[in-house]
């Protein structure tokens, strides 16, 4: 066999979104975890569709992979309305939300991920979207130019976010139903793979599925990325089911540790650590240190890194844990 990663991953690495889509749960009730947001959400849902009313808009925040996007298409589907999907990064003018916004039809929804990256003068524009189901925009410039009105159906927006907080103030409170996205548990993320080894028709065995969750991060997204590349594992060696064996020969492979901590996980701890002397410093100098961006290490990486204690948050800046330091096995003197 090749000892080559970039052969193994050749022929898998390009059909992860096609298979996100195709295991993606579409009602409430193929939801594996999240049980509060469901109960409150079915509620929300029911209440609506008895009033023959539109959803009121629904902000998720968390962590990348926790299924925000999932959630929104389950809405849709719940509701029987349409669903529109954009990013904030790519509406960038008045226009481009305009364009989207007079294509809704009457209670369809609205999905924007990552809508804390949108242009504040789109959000400005949004306000009135939201409250009152109109929007107006500027035509033309100096001495004509004119205010167009374009009165739009009642909808349901649904944001996503890493971070409640980065969102300004007018437009977080326009959200009527707030939602904040936890990982998930060991147990929901072994119902998650033993429902994707059915969907993808490649069997599991319980204690693969248990290493593949242990090391998943509490993320389904990572959850099912890991199984999927397990499974290549498996059937690059011959074999017709995932076992424990596979499981661990391809977590070494790919570098993912007992934490699941992969090789950029341990090269922020190290950086921390060694090049800055365990002393508080801040995630933007630690991305710059390694070469990756500050929004993909604060929004990807150190919320796992917080949440099973191996990054303190200080007033001064992140540290390392004792926990990292064991973890990496090096001391404090080095």
């Amino acid at each position: 066999m090749e000892n080559n990663k970039d052969i193994f991953a050749k022929e898998t690495l390009q059909r992860d979104d096609e298979y996100e889509i195709s295991i993606r749960p579409s009602l409430l009730d193929q939801l594996i975890g999240q049980d509060d947001i469901k109960k409150e959400l079915n509620i929300f849902i029911t209440a609506s569709k008895k009033r023959n009313e539109s959803l009121d808009h629904v902000l998720f925040y968390g962590p990348p992979g926790l299924g925000k996007t999932t959630l929104a298409h389950i809405i849709s589907k719940e509701m029987d309305s349409g669903i529109k999907v954009s990013n904030g990064s790519s509406l960038t003018r008045p226009g481009d939300l305009a364009a989207i916004l007079s294509t809704l039809n009457p209670g369809d929804v609205f999905f924007i991920d990552e809508i804390h990256r949108m242009n504040i003068v789109v959000q400005e524009v949004l306000y009135s979207a939201m409250e009152d189901y109109s929007i107006s925009l500027v035509i033309g410039k100096g001495v004509e130019a004119r205010t167009l009105t374009i009165d739009l159906p009642p909808f349901t927006l649904i944001g996503a976010t890493t971070d409640a907080g980065l969102l300004s103030a007018p437009l977080r409170d326009r959200f009527g139903i707030l939602f904040k996205m936890n990982y998930y548990t060991p147990d929901d993320i072994l119902k998650i793979l033993f429902r994707t080894s059915e969907v993808l028709n490649f069997p599991i065995e319980l204690k693969a599925a248990y290493e593949i969750s242990l090391r998943s991060r509490g993320t389904p997204r990572i959850a099912n990325r890991l199984y999927r590349r397990v499974r290549d594992y498996a059937m690059y060696n011959g074999k017709t089911i995932i076992d424990l064996d596979s499981t661990k020969q391809a977590m070494d492979f790919l570098q993912i540790d007992e934490l699941g901590l992969d090789e950029t996980d341990r090269l922020i701890l190290k950086t921390m650590i060694l090049r800055y002397e365990g002393k508080p410093v801040s995630m933007n100098s630690v991305a710059t240190a390694i070469g990756e961006s500050p929004e993909n290490v604060i929004d990807v990486y150190e919320p796992y890194l917080v949440q099973i204690g191996l990054i303190n948050r200080t007033p001064k800046g992140r540290v390392a844990t004792k926990k990292a330091y064991e973890h990496l096995n090096l001391s404090k003197e080095q």
